[in-house]
């Protein structure tokens, strides 16, 4: 009964700053041994509308979370992205739709983005819903220092 290996799947979440496109690299540095695929990923939602009440200018928000996405990947890899690495753009809240991924996934890898006066300290609300919830195992990736 000899069974075909799967292709183990590192889904990252992508938002464009430093952190996230440090996560891209760290994640094809994991998968390119493993001989698994990457799934980078950007989450884009309609913001909420109160009232009936619709707000000018809402539209193109899958648009410019596109463009983030291809260009956080340009950052990370440059002009020529690995052939085992995936694009996705997906209409959700990044912290429901990465911890539904990781269902189906073997790793999540997310940049830490916490804010304040223990910025050293904390752990953004995505990274950490993800620590907590996730069921698979977690990576959270800091932003290179610049020195």
């Amino acid at each position: 009964m000899g069974q075909e290996a799967s292709t183990g799947r590192i889904v990252v979440g992508v938002d464009g700053s430093e952190a996230s496109i440090e996560a891209l690299k760290r994640a094809q540095n994991l998968a390119v041994p493993l001989g698994a695929q990457v799934i980078a990923t950007a989450y884009w939602e309609f913001p909420q509308v109160y009232g009936g009440y619709v707000a000018m200018g809402i539209e193109g928000f899958e648009e410019s979370t596109g463009q983030i996405l291809k260009e956080s990947l340009e950052k990370a890899f440059g002009p020529d992205v690995p052939e085992n690495v995936v694009s996705r753009l997906v209409r959700g809240h990044a912290r429901e739709s990465l911890i539904e991924a990781s269902r189906d996934a073997d790793m999540i890898v997310v940049g830490r983005r916490g804010h304040g006066g223990f910025g050293g300290l904390l752990v953004g609300s995505v990274s950490s819903a993800c620590v907590a919830h996730a069921l698979c195992p977690v990576l959270v990736v800091h932003a290179p220092e610049n020195n």
